[in-house]
């Protein structure tokens, strides 16, 4: 249920972070062959991934994973285009991402080595600091304590490892089925009345950058360029306002975008999706300045932009808080005996548990309000590790060799076995 709970009430940012890692092409063609090659080139290299450290019990990280998975797709996209492998993946994103997922295991072994260390100096509850006797309940107090922790641990879950699979879906379901999906059909009249006014704002703010002398091609052709490149020209400015004026012409004569006829929905979301990521793009570098009073006028624009094209239907949600719920139910007894048993010398008493779930609840809902990918299972297990070392319960360094390897291996295995499957299709789809 909370992990339900937790996936119905996701923003989907994390979703969208994990995404932006893909190279723009393939996003802009996502229901072309090539499109269809990359999703399920990640999907398929991710769940025989994630089965093979499950067959060996290990706790591995759907994150590592699926970031893995993308920067293999993208370096194969680019070696295949006759390009530098390297070109077609946004290492500055990557970093961002991998950071998160580097630190945030570090950040659990340490504040829940800190919190059990202080609970044991202040609370002096004998039976708190004791490992389960066989099929015995615990104590009343100490059950409701843990299913308070296990109920954060599972609402964090949903709310971030579910958002991964969204994403993915999205991309499918905006390749197979465009009309519906390609554009948030909940933005109606007085949202694109209030888009209109604010795109003329953005157009006068872009225009007044403009070098008189640019010449313009394609304008989604030059801004996709940019963005691939990151090299900002004269071109580009010129482009970016005419794709500007294009969408808000576009999406103020049907006055709503469900009103958007079929052939043209894609497009539309083409245009929107690289004006966003081009701005993006632009307030990281620096190039060309704006003053603070536009910087808010183009933010809340590109707010506007992201609200039209990354959205998560419910439906979607409450599938993929499903596929969680069952495979959990499923699969839970491989994982459960490593953390549980075999990670510290004696068994995980109540206090570890609790002190382990309440940072790794904190962690994750930290890493949902700043759209970030964290690894549930990693935080979890590194807790584990703290409490046990600020026990004086010793750890089992085989296991941790064992998890450790996994967490080395997880992300160049993903590459390569995503980056083939993608080379594979691509021979089977144009």
């Amino acid at each position: 249920m909370w992990n339900l709970i937790g996936v119905l009430t996701s923003s989907g940012a994390v979703a969208y972070s994990v995404i932006t890692l893909l190279p723009v092409e393939l996003i802009l063609q996502v229901s072309s062959g090539a499109g269809f090659a990359m999703v399920f080139a990640l999907l398929i290299a991710a769940i025989l991934w994630n089965l093979a450290t499950w067959a060996l019990g290990l706790p591995a990280s759907s994150s590592h994973t699926m970031v893995g998975s993308i920067i293999g797709v993208g370096i194969a996209n680019q070696i295949m285009a006759g390009n530098s492998g390297t070109a077609g993946v946004d290492w500055d994103q990557v970093t961002k991402v991998f950071r998160v997922l580097l630190i945030s295991p570090v950040v659990g072994f340490g504040l829940a080595l800190v919190l059990f260390f202080i609970t044991k100096k202040l609370v002096k509850y004998p039976a708190l600091y004791e490992a389960p006797k066989g099929e015995e309940p615990p104590p009343f107090l100490i059950r409701a304590l843990l299913v308070l922790t296990c109920t954060g641990v599972s609402f964090g879950h949903g709310s971030n490892d579910g958002q991964k699979g969204m994403g993915l879906i999205m991309l499918i379901l905006i390749g197979t089925v465009p009309t519906a999906y390609a554009l948030n059909h909940a933005v109606g009249t007085r949202d694109v009345v209030d888009f209109v006014a604010v795109s003329q704002q953005v157009s006068g703010i872009l225009n007044s950058k403009v070098d008189q002398n640019a010449v313009m091609g394609d304008p989604r052709n030059d801004v996709t360029q940019y963005i691939k490149t990151k090299q900002f020209t004269p071109t580009t400015m010129v482009a970016l306002r005419e794709l500007v004026e294009d969408i808000s012409h576009e999406v103020g004569q049907y006055k709503e975008l469900k009103a958007i006829p079929a052939r043209d929905q894609q497009n539309e979301r083409n245009d929107m999706y690289v004006t966003s990521a081009a701005l993006n793009l632009m307030h990281k570098s620096g190039k060309p300045g704006f003053t603070p009073d536009e910087d808010k006028v183009l933010a809340n624009y590109q707010k506007k932009l992201d609200t039209s094209t990354k959205f998560i239907p419910l439906w979607v949600k409450v599938a993929v808080a499903l596929a969680l719920g069952m495979g959990t139910m499923v699969g839970w007894k491989r994982i459960v005996v490593t953390v549980g048993e075999k990670i510290g010398k004696d068994h995980l008493t109540y206090a570890q548990g609790a002190s382990a779930e309440l940072v790794a609840m904190g962690t994750i809902i930290a890493a949902d309000n700043f759209g970030l990918p964290v690894s549930t299972t990693h935080v979890l297990s590194s807790g584990i590790a703290g409490t046990m070392v600020a026990n004086g319960s010793g750890l089992q360094w085989s296991t941790l060799r064992s998890i450790a390897l996994a967490w080395v291996c997880t992300l160049p295995a993903a590459a390569l076995l995503s980056g083939s499957l993608f080379w594979l299709f691509r021979h089977f789809a144009s």
